[in-house]
């Protein structure tokens, strides 16, 4: 969407293709926020210089200096210019996230990750109902938006929390006109807040935008790309590209037969917390039939996820990741062996290549489990599911019970439920006890670093992030290797422009976001860097295209 904005503003005819019958994707469920480094709220210190040493730590050698420094240099104009559509971001120093590698040179303790600002959906008229819905996890009683600030301050319930909580129900409820209309909510947010600011942009300036039109292969004369053959109702229709074709079409995250042939281990498409059977890697497969080379095709924005019901009927079962949760004391992590293997609240990427990693040496893991008792289950949330505080376990469905969630009223009995070794489970949860009494963890780390502070309960001591599992019941659920995309994608350049396996680039054709290989290689810099990497790799490509014509 950002790309046929920019390519329309700089005097280029531009047609937008949709596959689904909602436009959004991945994004528009997202937290919408954007990691851009030396922005003008970043932290005292932050440059474009501190941020190339990150990238290139982080990154491990696998990307060229070349694009990561493209990437520092113009990611920073992104804030300034995604205003200038009407898309309004900001950033909110007391909570915006550290980098997720904060030990690393040039990592930030906060200022990089941007929050999009709310906006009133009312302003799309009818397109507001073909928008794609936040997942319900990210709204109260799943239909009432929050933004990012607001879910932290009612996570934590801190100071305020009651007055936030009664100011959103009161700004959704009271609006009787527009609940005669539908239950979803007017005020848009996350990644339902930008993508809803582009629609408006591109309805503003009047840019095609075509639902329900599959694309399924590139047209090629004389070796470069000049047009696409999609399928829209049945019907094989062919366009024209007088300039270049923007693949924008997401992962393969979705598609069992690339996640077996490209992933290390064997995944499901229904752990991924992506929209279903939408990214299918349609844009990967026609780019490799022209001859483009690929690159981290093993690769994935992973995040643990797990199976949750609705909170409301008919309790549809979904793929909930967790972000956060890992983070709340009295809790652990432990594989099939009954053993912990990860710092339970390091990134969602991280602990996500933590389980490939444990499952290579052990194969033990995939799926693993998140072990919690009482105490927890009252006073945080789980995924999807309220603390027990506000939902009580009388109050779920009796078949979640030893299918969603897991519980018994010891250790043992737990662990024969969820099929781990007792004696193992028993020593391992004992150990960490009595760590946790003592505010630490020897073991991994768990607390030890700004990222794993940002977490937990700040009213919980010595450690906000660490406590007994020690109360009965206890409870557990199962852990998957989920992602929100897959990183692997036709090789680009510092301009977006795909590259055949000969090296060169391959003449009108470019790709963005998770349908090209990621900026990011194997790792995930920060909260953000997903959305921060695609928009401006589109900004370039349609600068690019601009500066061709």
């Amino acid at each position: 969407m950002l790309a046929a904005i920019r390519a329309h503003d700089l005097g280029l005819k531009v047609i937008l293709l949709e596959k689904s019958d909602r436009y959004g994707g991945t994004s528009a469920q997202s937290g919408g926020a954007i990691w851009i480094p030396n922005n003008y709220s970043s932290h005292p210190g932050d440059s474009t210089e501190a941020a190339l040493a990150y990238l290139k730590t982080v990154t491990e050698g696998a990307v060229p200096e070349a694009k990561l420094a493209r990437y520092a240099e113009v990611s920073v104009q992104m804030p300034a210019y995604l205003a200038s559509l009407g898309v309004h971001y900001y950033v909110d120093p007391p909570l915006t996230a550290p980098d997720y590698y904060p030990s690393a040179p040039g990592a930030s303790p906060g200022g990089r990750t941007m929050c999009v600002k709310p906006m009133d959906g009312a302003v799309l008229g009818e397109e507001f109902f073909r928008l794609r819905e936040q997942q319900p996890q990210h709204r109260l009683l799943e239909k009432i938006s929050i933004d990012i600030p607001e879910g932290i301050q009612l996570s934590n319930k801190s100071k305020g929390w009651i007055g936030t909580l009664l100011r959103i129900f009161a700004n959704y409820f009271g609006n009787r006109r527009w609940r005669r209309r539908t239950y979803r909510d007017q005020r848009l947010t996350l990644g339902n807040s930008l993508i809803g600011g582009l629609r408006k942009a591109m309805l503003d300036r009047g840019i095609p935008l075509h639902l329900k039109t599959a694309f399924t292969r590139l047209v090629v004369k004389n070796g470069r790309v000049v047009g696409i053959v999609a399928e829209r109702e049945g019907n094989e229709i062919q366009l024209s590209a007088a300039r270049a074709v923007i693949l924008a079409s997401g992962g393969f995250e979705q598609s069992q037969p690339l996640r077996e042939r490209y992933f290390e281990h064997s995944t499901r498409p229904d752990w991924s917390a992506t929209p279903p059977g939408n990214n299918t890697g349609d844009g990967l497969t026609a780019a490799i039939a022209i001859g483009a080379d690929t690159e981290f095709m093993n690769e994935a924005w992973w995040a643990p996820t797990v199976k949750m019901g609705s909170n409301f009927p008919p309790h549809t079962v979904r793929s909930v990741p967790l972000f956060f949760e890992r983070g709340f004391p009295h809790s652990l992590a432990v594989n099939r062996l009954g053993r912990r293997f990860v710092n339970e609240i390091c990134s969602y990427h991280l602990f996500g290549q933590a389980m490939i990693k444990d499952q290579t040496a052990t194969k033990a893991n995939l799926p693993c489990w998140l072990v919690f008792d009482a105490t927890f289950r009252h006073k945080y949330p789980i995924g999807a599911l309220l603390p027990g505080s506000m939902v009580p376990d009388k109050k779920l469905p009796p078949d979640w019970f030893d299918h969603l969630i897991y519980k018994a009223d010891s250790l043992p009995a737990l662990a024969d439920k969820i099929g781990v070794p007792v004696t193992n489970f028993e020593e391992t949860v004992a150990r960490f006890n009595d760590n946790a009494l003592k505010g630490i963890d020897p073991d991994f780390g768990r607390g030890t670093n700004r990222y794993n502070l940002y977490f937990g309960d700040p009213s919980h001591l010595p450690c906000r992030v660490l406590g007994p599992v020690a109360t009965a019941p206890f409870y557990a659920v199962r852990i998957d290797l989920g992602d929100i995309g897959s990183k692997g994608g036709p090789k680009t350049d510092t301009e977006a422009r795909v590259l055949h396996t000969n090296g060169h680039p391959i003449p009108g054709l470019y790709a963005v976001g998770n349908a090209a290989g990621s900026v990011m290689g194997c790792a995930y810099p920060g909260p953000g860097a997903t959305l921060g990497a695609a928009i401006t790799f589109a900004y370039l490509a349609a600068d690019d295209i601009a500066r061709d014509a």
